[in-house]
């Protein structure tokens, strides 16, 4: 899933081309070490999100199956609660007439 094409290590490696009318070498070095800890810095951030997200997603999973055993146990009571109070309403209206 990790679509990134540069590494940190790639970006202190890179080597570039001098000229005469070149740029301050040790000036693309200091920004290029910027570069490199913002974008280790982003790696760890992401890192850390993708594994908040799964811990997140898995309580969220367990959560709903907790909740899904309890309810069917409910619903059954109170089905069969609803069933007596009609055998008990029903059955002695029938049973008068």
């Amino acid at each position: 899933m990790n679509s990134n094409q540069l590494t940190g290590k790639d970006i202190l490696d890179k080597e570039f081309k001098t000229t005469m009318r070149g740029y301050n070498q040790e000036e693309v070095d200091a920004f290029l070490d910027t570069i490199i800890q913002d974008y280790e810095a982003f790696q760890q951030e992401i890192d850390k999100l993708r594994q908040e997200n799964e811990r997140i997603q898995k309580q969220s999973e367990q959560t709903k199956n907790r909740a899904a055993g309890p309810n069917r146990q409910v619903n059954y009571d109170i089905l069969k609660r609803v069933s007596n109070l009609e055998k008990a309403v029903f059955g002695n209206k029938y049973a008068d007439t």
